[in-house]
């Protein structure tokens, strides 16, 4: 079986076994964690979302992605400024998809 998920702001393709790196969920590491945003199911497309159908998943590990730098500046004006950002990601194995 095949879906589409919305988390975070955004939207997976899943199978049962897909390995997800998403944004961070209140969730344990080892916990049991549910997707009830199921925009398509096979080749059920919902309206927006398909009544019934949930994801299920299983949280991996918790981390932060790689450091990328911000950096601002104006010309001619002597601004400078850096700033860095970690993202921080919920790791997620898709185990079942029902609906």
């Amino acid at each position: 079986m095949k879906a589409i998920i919305e988390t975070g702001g955004k939207q997976y393709y899943v199978e049962e076994g897909t390995v997800l790196y998403i944004e961070k969920l209140d969730a344990e590491a080892g916990s049991k964690v549910k997707f009830d945003k199921v925009l398509m199911v096979n080749d059920n497309v919902g309206y927006p979302y398909v009544e019934g159908a949930k994801v299920e998943g299983e949280v991996i590990k918790h981390g932060k992605n790689k450091k990328i730098k911000v950096f601002k500046y104006n010309q001619k004006k002597n601004y400078r400024r850096t700033q860095g950002h970690r993202q921080p990601y919920t790791k997620v194995e898709i185990k079942k998809i029902l609906g």
